[in-house]
């Protein structure tokens, strides 16, 4: 998950403060000492207890797939290691401020794509096709119509129209709805078993 470090108009720089809660990281902010919660980008204690970070859209992916995707993105060549956790275990947890949803990972492989709403917002929770470790949420508006999908062979289909989009990158291929864009909305994996940590009054899909 990714975050904006800015809080009412200050930039705000963050340290790993070294313990869990929820099975995740807490930071810990050099200003005031305040903890922070990372999947949620809330601040569980200290002088700004309460206070909210910007979630942003991002995505999990490989490398090959999002070189592929962006040829021309740089990144520090330093040898990495491979993660303890498994995808499998994990729900990708769609939070838009009134409500949340988590969507178990082996659950959405078996559907490819899950047309779905949440707080009013008419979402599809993706697995792309052709790299099951990687997902990515996106609205399903366009202009002042509401696409429903189907995960196909090729891409994302609309049952209405037909139309073909990216199921990675929401571009649209073919169809009258091909030159438009699917909008990528903010979203984070978390373990099903600590969801409602973060989120007592959550819902779990299906």
């Amino acid at each position: 998950m990714v975050h904006r470090r800015e809080l009412n108009g200050e930039e705000i720089v963050l340290g790993n403060q070294g313990a869990l809660w929820g099975s995740a990281m807490t930071w810990w902010d050099h200003e005031t000492g305040s903890i922070w919660s990372q999947p949620i980008g809330e601040a569980i204690a200290g002088p700004l207890k309460g206070e909210h970070l910007e979630l942003l859209a991002s995505t999990l992916t490989t490398w090959d797939a999002w070189r592929t995707a962006h040829p021309e993105t740089q990144a520090l060549d330093i040898e990495g290691w491979r993660t303890a956790f498994d995808l499998s275990d994990m729900a990708v947890v769609v939070d838009l401020g009134t409500e949340s949803t988590a969507y178990d990972i082996p659950a959405l492989r078996q559907v490819g794509v899950v047309n779905d709403q949440v707080a009013g917002v008419d979402i599809a929770v993706v697995i792309d096709p052709n790299e099951d470790s990687r997902w990515v949420v996106f609205s399903r508006r366009l202009d002042d119509a509401v696409v429903d999908l189907d995960l196909t062979a090729e891409g994302l289909v609309d049952r209405d129209t037909g139309s073909v989009f990216d199921p990675f990158l929401g571009v649209g291929r073919s169809g009258p709805l091909g030159d438009q864009t699917l909008d990528r909305l903010p979203a984070f994996t978390s373990f099903p078993e600590d969801y409602f940590t973060f989120f007592p009054e959550g819902t779990l899909w299906p």
